[in-house]
């Protein structure tokens, strides 16, 4: 049965959307979630201004906040009924209108800062990068437990989102036929390059690419892999959702990423754009993108004297779509 909305709470609706700042925003968050400074810049508004219409918005719950640090997001509202209205009404706007053409400028604008920041600082440590990772991890332990989980049967296909200096095409180079790594960073495929070179693995290459925009064909993979990558993202959903589209049916996604923290001073220092990921926040995304989280497990921080320590997470997904497949099957033959 398809929820409705009470009368008064269709006028709140109706009455948050009736107001062209707001209307702007609502379209700009379909586009991914934001900060209050981010809409500040793109909408040329005031940050008071701004605050008040997305208090207004989130009154009638049409989009949500939730807080990273000393940062605070905003994206649309999780709910499915509200989703759905928002989404109709938000195709039938004219993507040629003087406004929201100058807002799709500005937003491009924002998310390109961020992404020169983070590609800033790969290049400057590209050599280093999997010195620097050790800090951020606990130990060696997580990429063992990977190679636990996926086991020792071979399989056709693995694609690493956000390869870095090729880590986990080493890894797991003993189990698939072909491989592919993909970074946004040349540094860090010239690095990645080399140390396939010397590892001797030749069914493996590197790629430059957008993680929102994967250059493979979908359907493709039998495991895709995101080693701490999203946390770099400003649109991680969208990496998820890419992640999904070449998968193959019954492919395996394991991604790798921090807990939920506080540690502002990993966004100026190490380009961090979001400071960890709940467990209900990634189960939300996987199931969006139509794949099923069958496994999470949590790697406590080393006591690194009173330095505080972050705790890593590993989320293993699953595409659902041979399982359903073999269910049916199961039940045509036994009708």
């Amino acid at each position: 049965m398809v929820r409705q909305l009470a009368l008064n709470e269709m006028v709140d609706v109706l009455k948050a959307v009736a107001e062209t700042t707001r209307l702007r925003i609502l379209f700009l968050l379909d586009k991914g979630d934001l900060t209050v400074s981010d809409l500040t810049k793109i909408l040329g508004q005031s940050q008071p201004r701004v605050s008040r219409h997305l208090r207004l918005l989130t009154e009638a719950r049409l989009i949500e906040r939730y807080q990273e640090g000393a940062w605070a997001y905003f994206s649309l509202s999780s709910c499915s009924l509200r989703q759905q209205m928002l989404k109709t009404i938000l195709a039938h706007i004219d993507t040629k209108d003087g406004l929201i053409e100058r807002d799709m400028t500005r937003l491009d604008e924002v998310k390109q800062q961020r992404s020169r920041a983070a590609a800033a600082y790969f290049s400057k440590n590209a050599h280093d990068w999997d010195k620097l990772r050790l800090l951020h991890v606990p130990d060696n332990t997580v990429e063992q437990t990977m190679v636990e989980l996926v086991g020792t049967t071979p399989f056709q296909s693995m694609l690493d989102i956000g390869t870095g200096t090729g880590s986990l095409l080493k890894l797991f180079s003993p189990l698939y036929t072909r491989a592919i790594g993909i970074d946004n960073n040349r540094d860090m495929l010239a690095v990645a390059r080399v140390n396939l070179d010397k590892a001797g693995i030749s069914n493996a290459q590197v790629r430059l690419g957008d993680v929102a925009a994967l250059p493979v064909e979908k359907e493709t993979f039998n495991l895709v892999t995101i080693y701490q990558v999203l946390h770099f993202l400003s649109d991680p959903e969208i990496a998820i959702f890419e992640a999904a589209r070449v998968m193959r049916p019954g492919a395996r996604l394991i991604i790798v990423d921090y807990a939920p923290h506080e540690l502002d001073f990993l966004r100026e220092k190490y380009a961090h754009v979001r400071l960890g990921f709940s467990d209900s926040q990634m189960e939300y995304w996987l199931e969006k993108a139509g794949l099923t989280l069958e496994k999470t497990l949590s790697f406590q921080p080393q006591q690194n004297g009173n330095t505080k320590g972050l705790t890593l997470k590993l989320w293993l997904a699953r595409d659902p779509r041979l399982l359903i497949a073999r269910q049916k099957t199961l039940v045509t033959e036994t009708a």
